[in-house]
């Protein structure tokens, strides 16, 4: 808005200037508000570049002395940072290294993990930064979700809910969780059956079926206990499924003195980490691409957990794969 000072200046003998001014004020100031929301939608506060580049828009159809003196900017400033939009800024080479990452995880790597593999490359760099660099470059993870139930009633023992939703692990198997999902392929149906170890978010073992049947459960129970050398001081939780109910399942954790807990009816939380692993599987697999066949799913499905175990970097892990970080683990322990 014009001061007083400026009406005075420019108003003329017949007393018209100042409504002259009102009305050559009143688009710029609509245009102002508009892009003031707009930047304002924007995560951040706009910088003075951003308003410079702003205005500069609006030049071809308003008086640039108004925007100017709308926004409240000093010319010499305008100048300073448009006179620098067209030129680079400096992050190029960040850019191809950003896309390059994301191209690889076949864009499953958000900014904060982007952050972590620049970081583990030697580039230190502000999450922030990745975060508008993505955002130019129209680069973001998808995120959905689907669950399925195995839960049928009290079919055999519950177990107390030992676990409690304390999800910290200090080493090794100390803490397992198992659980059951589906995914629908041309209408036909898989289920997938994995061991997650707590300390690192590894899968264990698992197992892959066309019907949620107690051999796949114990298909996946058998191949942990082959890679693993349980005996006792293990924590292995679960939801209520009828699988883990059963007295072969419960015999062939007593038999190795493991403690059997489960979550409590219908509470997804208490098995957070799991219901975690199904999403990042879905949102970094499943729902990436159509697919023609269950067979070619299954061979992506097994390739996807040997990433996800050796080469998939997680944030609480310092920046490491699940694998990596049990490996710097057992070193320091030796």
């Amino acid at each position: 808005r014009y001061g007083k000072a400026q009406e005075k200046e420019t108003r003329g003998n017949d007393g018209t200037g100042a409504s002259q001014i009102r009305e050559r004020a009143a688009p710029g100031r609509e245009c102002s508000v508009k892009k003031s929301e707009g930047l304002s939608r924007r995560k951040g506060s706009p910088s003075a570049r951003d308003w410079a580049e702003a205005i500069e828009g609006l030049r071809p159809e308003h008086d640039l002395d108004l925007l100017l003196e709308l926004k409240g900017m000093a010319r010499s400033t305008f100048y300073y940072h448009t006179k620098r939009l067209g030129q680079p800024d400096g992050y190029e080479a960040v850019r191809k290294r950003i896309r390059a990452i994301y191209d690889k995880h076949h864009g499953r790597y958000g900014y904060r993990r982007i952050t972590a593999q620049l970081r583990n490359e030697g580039l230190e760099i502000n999450h922030k930064t990745v975060q508008k660099l993505m955002g130019q470059m129209s680069l973001k993870a998808k995120r959905k979700k689907q669950h399925y139930r195995s839960y049928k009633g009290e079919l055999g023992k519950i177990a107390p809910n030992v676990l409690d939703r304390d999800f910290k692990a200090t080493a090794p198997n100390q803490k397992w969780t198992t659980d059951v999902t589906q995914v629908k392929i041309k209408d036909r149906k898989i289920y997938l059956s994995p061991i997650l170890d707590m300390f690192n978010g590894e899968v264990v073992s698992y197992a892959i079926s066309t019907s949620p049947d107690l051999k796949m459960v114990m298909t996946m129970l058998d191949r942990a206990f082959k890679k693993r050398n349980i005996q006792g001081n293990l924590i292995f939780h679960s939801d209520q499924g009828w699988h883990y109910q059963h007295k072969r399942y419960q015999k062939a954790l007593e038999d190795r003195y493991i403690t059997q807990s489960m979550s409590r009816k219908g509470n997804c939380l208490d098995n957070a980490m799991m219901e975690n692993f199904f999403g990042l599987m879905k949102n970094e697999l499943l729902y990436l691409q159509e697919w023609d066949s269950i067979d070619q799913f299954k061979t992506a499905l097994r390739k996807y957990i040997r990433y996800y175990n050796n080469d998939r970097i997680k944030l609480r892990l310092k920046g490491k794969s699940p694998v990596q970080y049990r490996a710097l683990f057992q070193s320091k322990a030796s």
